[in-house]
């Protein structure tokens, strides 16, 4: 297969800095980071939607840095500037560093807001099931949900105890605001072990219209598919947000070593962010890489399928994804699919990248 580096133009045109102007204390191991962009005019490259990551560059001694991604817990809907919270994980470097080190004034290299855990429509009801830190994104999706929109929302929220319940006071907030649109259920193993699937299903009857969308640890969200299921629910209509640790590092690009040749492969029209191109994808060589090779300003993260960052639409042709860790059945039926590991397998393509 024909790898590419990308250029460090790409690159380095896709890269924000991105200012910390608060320090919020969630828990005692968990804060928020709330950012402004202190480059004014690329701030709509900052625009995202609810649910949402970003990748931030973490200074490391013996890398120099690391990469991370981190949901977005703020809405762009309704919140005046964007939010990541992070929750130590044990032995994780990237987390501990930030709740230690993270201070008003302190600036930090970051993508752009990529990710497929956002709901494609609001005219539903919503069940959001979350465990510890997987409440980031999903407090995210249910601001806009209770503010924007006007469907009912059911929470489970699944934690260790009472202390170790992120953005208490926010949720308690939106209980005030929206009593008859809002339930909170919360699971607390302090109290009723750890979560099961029959203890999950009886928490909750929910409209067999609605959709979910799930985060947390692979083995909750295991329970919770099946709850749901088993209360009606179909498969399709539930949504998981997959995060794994990316290997690579998108910070540390080099220039490509060749030009694509202009008539060898399968051409391909791409909308890409609203910019139209047309170029020709080379035999055996992933979309992602064409695509930057021919100078596109694709987005992309981890380049290994388990991230979604480079999520497009397949409008027209076949691609054949040889890795996929993060789109659901649900998705891929929808005509999505990855960028980093699609390669043509039709006489021509044409896709989307919103």
């Amino acid at each position: 297969m024909t790898i590419s580096s990308p250029s460090a133009t790409a690159t380095s045109a896709r890269t924000l800095r991105l200012r910390v102007e608060n320090v919020i204390e969630e828990t005692t191991d968990a804060v928020t980071l709330v950012f402004s962009t202190p480059d004014t005019e690329r701030l709509a490259a900052f625009d995202y939607r609810p649910g949402q990551f970003v990748t931030l560059e973490i200074p490391h001694e013996k890398d120099s840095s690391v990469a991370r991604c981190y949901s977005l817990s703020s809405s762009p809907d309704c919140d005046d500037r964007p939010a990541i919270s992070v929750k130590r994980t044990p032995g994780g470097y990237a987390s501990n560093w930030l709740c230690d080190n993270a201070a008003v004034g302190m600036t930090l290299s970051a993508l752009r807001p990529a990710g497929s855990f956002v709901p494609s429509r609001w005219d539903k009801p919503l069940v959001l099931v979350a465990a510890g830190s997987g409440i980031t994104p999903v407090l995210s999706i249910l601001k806009t949900a209770l503010e924007v929109h006007q469907e009912t929302v059911v929470l489970i929220y699944a934690n260790r105890s009472t202390e170790s319940v992120m953005f208490a006071s926010t949720l308690a907030d939106l209980l005030q605001r929206y009593p008859t649109r809002l339930e909170v259920i919360h699971w607390l193993e302090s109290d009723h072990g750890l979560p099961t699937a029959t203890g999950l299903r009886n928490l909750v009857t929910p409209s067999p219209d609605s959709d979910a969308y799930l985060c947390g640890p692979a083995v909750f969200m295991d329970l919770a598919h099946n709850a749901l299921v088993a209360a009606g629910l179909s498969p399709d209509a539930i949504h998981r947000e997959i995060f794994t640790s990316i290997q690579a590092n998108p910070f540390h690009t080099s220039v490509a070593d060749s030009q694509p040749a202009a008539d060898v492969g399968t051409p391909v029209t791409a909308e890409v962010e609203g910019a139209d191109y047309t170029f020709r994808c080379p035999p055996d060589t992933v979309l992602l890489d064409a695509m930057l090779d021919h100078g596109i300003d694709a987005p992309f993260v981890c380049r290994e399928g388990n991230c979604g960052a480079c999520a497009f639409t397949l409008k027209a042709g076949e691609v054949d994804m040889r890795v996929n860790d993060t789109l659901d059945d649900y998705e891929i039926g929808k005509g999505v699919r990855l960028a980093c590991q699609s390669v043509p397998v039709s006489d021509s393509i044409a896709i989307v990248i919103e």
